[in-house]
């Protein structure tokens, strides 16, 4: 069985191929219990942002984790208003402060907002500096990359992007696959609302390999090359989550999962965001 437990970004920096994603969780005692679950069944990858108001949370847990900082991978995020006014490094700095940490392992633009090709130098240089361990970018189109691409003299590390069977964004992946990108799926579950989990072909192989729905279309992530972030307050679902590593979807199964994609969106379109 292939080992998919990390990928390595092309810098070398090692990252872990499932994370916690902390988005819509309130600052405060949900938001640690969730890192804190997380944390105790094994996940070494916690996803957070600005724009989430959580990074203190997020940043105490780890701290009183007793688990040494450089085993922990979190990503946190350069929010829209802080592009379109120049703050980039004040905005890492607020974050940094926040989350009460010496460095981040991963910094992200949250959206292609006007700005963001000024932004990303800014980055590039706190990357130098040793603060940011990588960097990348967050709902960037083909084109966004390539825009931002005319000035950088560092390649996104990483693109997270909405993803799930439902929008499987294979032309996107390719692309990123092509110029060293890893990709990083958000929503993987089909967010809130949705009917993924709900799927007949998704519930049948579920049956078959004796596992969640959720947990086809993790191993669906993971095999197919993307990190996945699934979001979760429930300590029983977070383990869940986490648990897809004994079991290998066939290439048939794989292929059947590739053809669902609806290319339907629970999120906004990135060439179309109004915040």
């Amino acid at each position: 069985m292939q080992n998919l437990t990390y990928q390595t970004l092309q810098n070398g920096v090692i990252i872990p191929s499932v994370g916690l994603g902390v988005f819509q969780i309130e600052n405060g005692p949900v938001a640690e219990q969730s890192v804190r679950s997380a944390l105790n069944v094994g996940y070494r990858h916690i996803d957070t942002a600005r724009a989430y108001r959580n990074e203190e949370s997020v940043g105490k847990v780890v701290r009183e984790s007793g688990i040494a900082r450089d085993e922990i991978f979190v990503t946190t995020k350069l929010w829209n208003s802080d592009v379109r006014e120049g703050r980039t490094r004040a905005a890492f700095e607020e974050s940094l402060k926040r989350l009460n940490m010496d460095y981040i392992d991963l910094y992200l633009i949250h959206w292609p907002a006007e700005g963001f090709e000024a932004a990303w130098l800014e980055m590039e240089a706190l990357y130098r500096e040793g603060k940011i361990r990588a960097i990348g970018v967050s709902n960037f189109h083909g084109h966004h990359i390539d825009r931002l691409m005319k000035n950088a003299t560092i390649t996104p590390m990483i693109n997270q992007f909405e993803c799930h069977p439902l929008l499987s964004q294979k032309p996107l992946r390719e692309y990123c696959r092509s110029k060293g990108i890893v990709c990083q799926a958000w929503s993987p579950l089909g967010g809130t609302g949705g009917n993924l989990l709900d799927h007949a072909a998704l519930r049948v192989l579920a049956l078959h390999y004796n596992k969640s729905v959720a947990q086809i279309v993790l191993r669906w992530d993971i095999q197919g090359g993307l990190i996945t972030i699934p979001k979760s307050v429930h300590p029983e679902r977070i383990a869940a989550n986490m648990d897809i590593f004994d079991f290998e979807l066939s290439a048939e199964d794989m292929a059947a999962i590739d053809a669902l994609n609806e290319d339907r969106r629970v999120g906004p379109d990135p060439d179309h965001f109004n915040f």
